[in-house]
């Protein structure tokens, strides 16, 4: 029988989520589960930001296809108004007219000009300048969001895509790693972790948080991975959970890593959480680095950050 209970415990109420909420409070990859409503949608994204978050397919995919349905539409432009307009078309049918067409309108807006195409009369010309000069704007743009993605600092890390409850000391542990994935240089990390459960007093359910007290909460340096340990005491929030009160209850581990990047000379920030079906009752992680071949080199194989095998807990008194 589950001896599960809050009452022992003082929640926190300073953490910025509230306390009624649907769904997650952070998403697996650090941002906010949260829609805004109230406002249209050229204030409601920071574009800058979003091109800069989008994943790395995503923003070549959209720099390649606006340039193609760019030109696209200005091909169709130059031909509505009509292709005697241009010179050194090959009008011998439609295929060859379009496609010169929308070749003349990819040179005017990368401002190659090759010149076998040229536009004759005011109309022409005018749309051909208006391109050429859409083209500048946008190829600086891309220009500064390229710039932005590769030197903005961020943290690289990569996280367990499960937490476990484990044996530890003579009790239990709950426990989640991370290790960074890149060649980065992190220094003076620490990590803050909120729990939150979903209960329901007097027939109203809200959340309530508590900050998980960690047996290392700041490591000098960030190189291999590292595993955090939350010891399940009396004085944790987690202290008697059964196996079956995780099926039955909304939980949420809120991570929140910083640490500094010493090749740029900042502080980086990486969040993510668990939810209840991301916590392994019953199991410890396996380790996931050791010597080379040759007892030179440390290898880390980020292969096994998710590796695990079983392990026995302590029965719950």
């Amino acid at each position: 029988m589950s001896k599960f209970s809050f009452s022992r415990l003082k929640a926190i109420k300073d953490t910025g989520f509230g306390d009624n909420f649907s769904g997650r409070f952070i998403n697996k990859d650090g941002y906010p589960n949260i829609k805004k409503k109230g406002v249209n949608i050229l204030n409601r994204y920071s574009w800058y930001h979003t091109m800069l978050n989008l994943k790395r397919w995503q923003f070549i995919g959209l720099l390649v296809g606006s340039y193609i349905v760019v030109n696209f539409i200005f091909a169709l432009i130059y031909y509505s108004i009509g292709i005697e307009h241009l010179t050194g078309i090959d009008k011998s049918n439609f295929q060859n007219e379009f496609t010169d067409v929308f070749f003349f309108s990819s040179q005017t807006f990368t401002t190659v000009g090759y010149g076998r195409i040229a536009p004759v009369g005011f109309l022409a010309s005018l749309v051909a300048t208006f391109e050429a000069f859409l083209g500048l704007l946008a190829f600086a743009i891309a220009t500064g969001l390229f710039y932005g993605r590769f030197s903005r600092p961020r943290a690289f890390l990569q996280f367990s895509d499960i937490a476990l409850i484990s044996p530890y000391k003579d009790k239990s542990g709950l426990m989640f790693r991370m290790a960074p994935f890149k060649n980065t240089s992190l220094t003076d990390a620490s990590i803050t972790v909120l729990a939150s459960f979903e209960i329901t007093e007097n027939g109203e359910t809200k959340s309530s948080f508590y900050t998980l007290k960690l047996e290392v909460a700041k490591i000098t340096s960030l190189i291999l991975n590292w595993t955090i340990v939350h010891y399940i005491d009396e004085e944790s929030p987690f202290y008697s959970l059964t196996q079956e009160d995780l099926k039955n209850i909304d939980i949420e581990i809120i991570v929140h890593v910083k640490a500094f990047d010493s090749i740029f000379s900042s502080d980086v920030v990486q969040r993510t959480s668990y939810t209840s079906d991301e916590i392994i009752y019953g199991a410890k992680f396996e380790k996931m680095y050791g010597p080379d071949s040759t007892n030179r080199f440390t290898v880390l194989n980020l292969d096994l950050i998710n590796s695990t095998f079983p392990a026995s807990l302590p029965e719950i008194s």
